[in-house]
């Protein structure tokens, strides 16, 4: 028998689709479960973790216990800790004391746990994903099949560009692309900045950093009704706890998809502290300039309704909601801080009968974290903000939720997974 042939007549308990931290977080706590094999695929050569924001000093919002694996196994070998050590920089990371790693750090120490895994197979492509003989086959570009009895779900989200810029032309770019074409950006004479939360606050305090060096106009527009600041308070964080998933699971689906608005505050808005050094900078440079005010201007309730491109310049029209006022902006540059959303991947449309969806289309996902209709055979990474609430973006709750689909998986509780954690009730 080939090695070729072995290999497609193999079956493995299941397979990842995608590898952000999520996934890698999975990969590294089954790495050590001998009852478990199973294999990871994803399309890029190499880890990537939002590279094009790697601006410098930039931090994650959460402390460095929301790793790949610690608060689901703080003995992992694969633990943020166990990476500074190895790195030599564990005692800096100690003198430093801010618990917050810094983004590119976050990055290298992803890339750091990805090389010591076996499971891992990065330029690998799925096509199409079918259910034959009760298992899930995998297929890739590369015409390699996998088998697996179980699916997780990791392709994560993609940066979201609203309808007035779809098919504008020209250059604009997406928050995700900004370190990449900082660049070419500082040359034009007119940058706006269009959408709220923490990467459009970094943006704005980078270009406006340098806006006396280059030259240029910078504008921040946004349809919230203010530059809103991250809601981090500890009675607040108790919100992303198994707890508030019971609670926000039991709700209506309409009443989940309501909060699901009301709630971008709690993990969309801006840390506190950039919030008053953007003001501090603003202060500043209009110190510095004298008679003449710093070339900027930031503008909340103002929703963007049209754009056009023309002889190398966008013109961009907003609603202002509050006083009903329409309004255009000129601008040379564009950068879109609007976000990312969830795709379901057109790979899986063999198996969708197999598949739950709520009313609104979306991902009908099961408090164990399963998408198919067995509750057992399809598990979603993230994407679930509508069914699990602030849980599901949440780095810190990525452990607990990859301990329930080892469960799952095993049949049995390898990770012990904190039933309740919060001291406040959600429910009467």
């Amino acid at each position: 028998m080939t090695a070729l042939a072995e290999s497609a007549e193999k079956t493995y308990d299941f397979v990842g689709i995608g590898l952000g931290p999520f996934n890698l977080g999975l990969a590294c706590l089954t790495e050590p479960i001998a009852e478990l094999d199973g294999v990871f695929l994803e399309s890029k050569p190499d880890f990537a973790w939002h590279a094009g924001m790697f601006l410098a000093g930039a931090h994650l919002q959460t402390p460095f216990m929301s790793d790949l694996v610690t608060l689901a196994d703080p003995t992992s070998p694969y633990t943020f800790l166990n990476y500074l050590k190895e790195k030599g920089r564990l005692y800096p990371f100690y003198i430093r004391e801010n618990f917050y790693p810094l983004r590119v750090e976050y990055d290298d120490y992803c890339r750091w746990a990805a090389s010591k895994l076996s499971s891992i197979r990065f330029g690998t492509t799925v096509t199409e994903v079918t259910y034959e003989d009760e298992r899930y086959v995998v297929r890739t570009q590369t015409g390699d099949v996998h088998r697996a009895r179980h699916l997780v779900l990791g392709t994560g989200t993609v940066p979201f560009v609203p309808e007035a810029c779809r098919d504008l032309g020209g250059d604009f770019l997406h928050t995700a692309q900004y370190m990449h074409r900082k660049a070419e950006l500082q040359a034009k004479k007119s940058i706006t900045i269009v959408g709220s939360g923490q990467s459009a606050a970094e943006i704005y305090y980078d270009l406006l950093s340098e806006i006396d060096v280059h030259g240029y106009r910078l504008d921040w527009v946004t349809r919230s009704p203010r530059f809103f600041p991250l809601e981090y308070t500890k009675l607040t964080l108790e919100m992303t706890s198994p707890d508030y998933i019971d609670y926000f699971r039991a709700l209506p689906e309409q009443t989940r998809y309501r909060l699901e608005k009301e709630q971008k505050g709690l993990f969309k808005g801006i840390n506190s502290v950039l919030i008053d050094e953007i003001f501090d900078l603003l202060y500043q440079k209009n110190v510095e300039s004298g008679d003449r005010p710093v070339p900027t201007r930031l503008l909340t309730n103002s929703t963007l309704t049209g754009a056009r491109y023309e002889n190398g310049s966008y013109t961009l029209a907003f609603h202002q909601d509050e006083q009903d006022k329409d309004f255009e902006i000129g601008s040379e540059g564009l950068v879109l801080a609007t976000g990312y959303h969830y795709q379901q991947p057109a790979f899986l449309e063999p198996v969708r009968d197999r598949l739950r969806f709520d009313g609104h289309g979306r991902f009908d996902v099961a408090r164990n974290y399963s998408v198919d209709t067995t509750g057992r055979g399809v598990f979603l990474q993230n994407a679930g903000v509508h069914t699990h609430s602030v849980t599901s973006p949440d780095l810190g709750m990525g452990p607990y939720r990859n301990s329930c689909i080892i469960r799952e998986l095993l049949g049995t509780e390898y990770y012990p997974v904190e039933k309740t954690i919060a001291f406040q009730e959600f429910a009467v």
